[in-house]
């Protein structure tokens, strides 16, 4: 998928709270039904205390073909959902397996992990901290709402690009993922937003539009509730 920048994104503010790309459009996300709920693992011990432990599996895919409820089929996509429902302060461990091509990121920012269990991610089992700026795929940024308890919750996974000559599908599936593994402890009870920090929609003003501003594509709500908790 060729996914040239066209624009700049506006000045980040990075502080007590941060504002950037489309957060703002995932706040009706909650109309959507369709939630991924994760699956129980245990107790993961960690130097912060022990946690109940879950997963989650996302992937990240260069059109929605593989998505029947899908209205653009073309447009970009995380799946198998974009709502996600999960206890409150808990270990989550996430694996996104990332199809899609990419380029230079407008913001470095948006290119190094932020808010995991250490700081760290896992790229194809390698930890790092940050990627190649020229080389981004995807982001899963997550944050507080602006007017909620939870503002200052900030969660960001930049996502490797796939590099051309591995664009390759077999028996109509994608191949060879970017796989990218991290985990991160839930915040208090509330609402949440993620988006996508990487301009791969359309639109004249910095490529957020499209897929970027349409829920159920490259954004969602994390709903962290109590009753979730198994």
């Amino acid at each position: 998928m060729n996914k040239r920048v066209i624009g700049a994104l506006g000045t980040v503010l990075i502080g007590a709270t941060l504002i950037a790309g489309i957060g703002i459009y995932v706040a009706g996300a909650k109309t959507d039904p369709n939630f991924l709920e994760p699956t129980k693992l245990g107790i993961l011990q960690t130097p912060q205390g022990n946690f109940d432990h879950y997963s989650l599996d996302l992937s990240v895919y260069p059109d929605s073909i593989w998505n029947k409820r899908a209205v653009h089929s073309d447009w970009v996509s995380y799946g198998p959902a974009t709502n996600f429902k999960l206890p409150p302060h808990v270990a989550v461990t996430v694996t996104i397996k990332q199809y899609d091509s990419g380029e230079k990121i407008t913001n470095d920012f948006f290119a190094k992990v932020r808010g995991t269990l250490d700081g760290s991610m896992e790229v194809n089992g390698e930890k790092v901290t940050e990627i190649n700026p020229e080389a981004v795929g995807h982001t899963f940024t997550a944050r507080g709402l602006a007017n909620g308890s939870n503002k200052n919750f900030f969660l960001n996974v930049p996502l490797p690009a796939v590099s051309d000559d591995q664009m390759s599908t077999k028996e109509g599936e994608y191949i060879n993922p970017q796989v990218v593994t991290f985990t991160f402890i839930t915040p208090d009870s509330g609402e949440y937003v993620w988006n996508c920090e990487f301009p791969c929609g359309d639109g004249t003003t910095a490529r957020f539009g499209a897929a970027m501003s349409t829920l159920g594509y490259m954004s969602g709500h994390i709903v962290i509730d109590g009753s979730a908790k198994a």
